[in-house]
């Protein structure tokens, strides 16, 4: 399963931060609009990062999470995966995304995160990582590959395969990944064997890339997430991870 509509992040708000917030229409290389949401600190990293939702496209659990981030410094967008069949206006929560899941593309996920990679640059960001959970952690990873020069690519419970298409995964395009991966896996996720996860960790280090790997023992699928209190320790040491993945290759001297 993914999260509920009504689902938050499990961080805690940091009282007193700085952060405005917009929602935005970004366009992509192919003309492709499409919906984001834009949180900004009023103090700057000059860290960006760009959040993949999870198959539902952009919805509140992917707004909160980019305040979070902001209000830690970090400027972040999320984006919505649908402008190409169900253009960039709010949607309600009766919205039938599978539909329009099954017509996305691995480049068209691709020519989106470019197009916010891009205006996180525009902003002043100077180190980028995806960030993405399920569907979009898989594309989080497969940004690495795709020539935006990031800084990293963390992925909450992606399917590091082939697609649903056949199309390369992860694992099969483990030497093409340009940037360090974030893996944040639940040892209890029904879609996902721990022995994908091996497979694609074997991979990496294969190819030589910089990886770490997380597997949360007796976790399912989106354990990220405020209403799972007995996972609230995987969660916690989940955001510290990504907090310290972040700090270690954002190119800065912290």
């Amino acid at each position: 399963m993914c999260f509920d509509r009504d689902s938050l992040p499990p961080i805690p708000v940091l009282a007193g931060a700085a952060v405005s917030h917009d929602d935005l229409v970004l366009e992509a290389n192919d003309g492709n609009r499409f919906a984001a949401f834009s949180a900004t600190p009023d103090e700057p990293s000059g860290t960006g990062i760009v959040i993949l939702p999870d198959v539902r496209g952009l919805y509140r659990f992917y707004e909160e999470l980019a305040l979070r981030f902001a209000e830690r410094g970090h400027a972040a967008i999320a984006f919505d995966y649908f402008g190409r069949t169900a253009g960039a206006e709010k949607r309600g929560d009766d919205f039938e995304y599978m539909p329009h899941v099954l017509q996305t593309t691995t480049d068209g996920v691709q020519a989106d995160v470019a197009a916010a990679v891009a205006r996180l640059r525009t902003d002043g960001a100077t180190a980028i990582f995806t960030v993405g959970f399920c569907f979009g952690g898989r594309n989080a990873w497969l940004a690495a590959a795709d020539g935006h020069g990031l800084a990293g690519a963390i992925g909450f419970y992606g399917r590091p395969g082939p697609g649903r298409d056949g199309s390369p995964g992860p694992t099969q395009r483990a030497a093409e990944l340009q940037a360090p991966i974030l893996a944040l896996m639940g040892g209890a996720d029904e879609g996902i064997p721990v022995e994908d996860v091996q497979t694609f960790e074997r991979a990496l280090d294969e190819a030589g890339v910089e990886h770490e790997i997380a597997i949360y023992d007796g976790a399912p699928h989106s354990f990220f997430d405020r209403k799972f209190e007995q996972f609230a320790d995987a969660s916690d040491d989940a955001w510290q991870r990504v907090l310290a993945f972040v700090a270690r290759h954002d190119g800065s001297k912290r």
